[in-house]
């Protein structure tokens, strides 16, 4: 008989509006046997999870929102995200008991999984911590592969700027750019992330949108001749200054917006009829549609990373109660780069 045990669990109590706060989730504890049961067909894995991945698109997952790329959760049930976890057991033959995955899984100690597409196996070797597969060997990273050589089509000499540059995603963009040959700024909102940027990411510049009255002005400081591709993570008033400082024929890959998540009346945005004049070429994307290029952006960031070529930080909250915090922080820039939880370290 399968051994049946606790399984602690983050839980929304209700869809939120405006900013999300740790009382909008709640830890419960209950019970689950470790055993694919057999009415799950042969396609469920049973893991055990082991860190879990903090996004800001897990904002827009907390409102119920209707007809967007990802279903909002369910109240009364615990939070699903990217997380790394180990198999207990499996009804799939090319997943083994003891294997390690990435993918969407439970906030929760043990989470069934029924199925296993969208799930990635990791070939783990111990020269990269096991936690990088929550963002930077996980979808952030592939997200930063892909849309800056992909959507961005960057050539060697131009200028790149990218807001939220500390984030789990900025962070690496920034540093393929400089690998390419590029002249690359980032934004941040402290200090201490500006000093990141330049001094441990090898940023060329960096600055605090935060003491900057004029951003259109800070620009123009940074980029005098203008900007040639834009990795864009806020929104805003951000995409407003960068449209007005954008080069003829510049891109602009739109990955996120996050000064819009907790509004309940999103900004409109000014400054849009410098697409057509400048013929600039504006494209979102969502890593999903890229993720058949992942063996080859790993073919690409190992060897980099094991010879010292990228660097990536990590901020990391202990135990599965430190969930809800760890979430609610990415929306006040608390945190300081890739934002993961470790539920267990084995």
């Amino acid at each position: 008989m399968a051994e049946e045990v606790s399984n602690k669990q983050i839980v929304l109590k209700e869809y939120v509006n405006g900013l999300p706060k740790e009382s909008d989730m709640v830890l419960k504890t209950s019970s689950i046997k470790l055993k694919v049961p057999e009415d799950n067909g042969n396609d469920a894995v049973l893991v055990k999870n082991l860190y879990l991945s903090c996004d800001p698109y897990m904002r827009s997952r907390m409102s119920n929102i209707v007809g967007s790329y990802v279903d909002s959760f369910t109240p009364g049930s615990a939070i699903t995200g990217y997380g790394v976890g180990r198999v207990v057991d499996s009804s799939n033959p090319n997943f083994k008991i003891g294997d390690l995955i990435w993918g969407i899984t439970g906030w929760e100690e043990y989470t069934l999984i029924k199925s296993t597409q969208g799930l990635f196996k990791i070939h783990h070797s111990d020269d990269v911590p096991l936690s990088y597969y929550t963002g930077l060997l996980g979808m952030a990273g592939t997200t930063a592969y892909c849309g800056f050589y992909e959507v961005c089509s960057p050539k060697k000499g131009e200028t790149v700027f990218i807001s939220a540059a500390s984030g789990a995603v900025g962070q690496l963009v920034g540093q393929f750019a400089k690998l390419l040959g590029c002249y690359v700024v980032g934004s941040a909102g402290t200090k201490e992330k500006v000093d990141l940027l330049k001094n441990k990411f090898g940023f060329h510049d960096a600055f605090n949108y935060k003491e900057e009255p004029d951003l259109n002005a800070a620009l123009k400081r940074y980029f005098p001749d203008g900007i040639d591709v834009y990795f864009e993570n806020v929104g805003g008033k951000m995409l407003e200054a960068v449209l007005l400082n954008m080069r003829v024929h510049g891109r602009i890959a739109v990955c996120g917006m996050i000064s819009q998540y907790n509004l309940e009346q999103p900004e409109g945005v000014s400054n849009l009829f410098c697409l057509i004049t400048k013929r600039i070429r504006m494209e979102g994307f969502l890593v999903f549609d890229y993720y058949h290029l992942y063996p080859k952006f790993l073919e690409m960031v190992l060897p980099l990373i094991k010879q010292g070529k990228i660097s990536y930080v990590e901020d990391v909250a202990e135990g599965l109660e430190s969930a809800p915090t760890a979430l609610v922080g990415l929306f006040s820039g608390r945190n300081v780069g890739k934002q993961v939880v470790v539920v267990a370290r084995d």
